[in-house]
């Protein structure tokens, strides 16, 4: 797959990741919700990664900065 990611996509989703880890084991969002949350932070943290995000592929979305020929 092409990485559809640029850097500012991936440091905001890395925060926001943490703060939803942040959030679960500081006992702020407890319960299902809290393991939906760690659910989408582990996905988040996946997808920065990899700099490929499934979404942003099926919309056409691409965050990279374009390259200068």
């Amino acid at each position: 797959m092409k990485k559809n990611m640029g850097g500012i996509d991936k440091i905001v989703r890395l925060l926001v990741a943490l703060l939803m880890v942040l959030a679960y084991f500081q006992g702020i969002v407890t319960g299902i919700l809290g393991v939906i949350l760690l659910i989408i932070a582990v996905i988040f943290v996946v997808t920065s990664v990899v700099s490929i995000c499934p979404i942003y592929s099926l919309f056409g979305i691409t965050t990279c900065p374009s390259k200068k020929e």
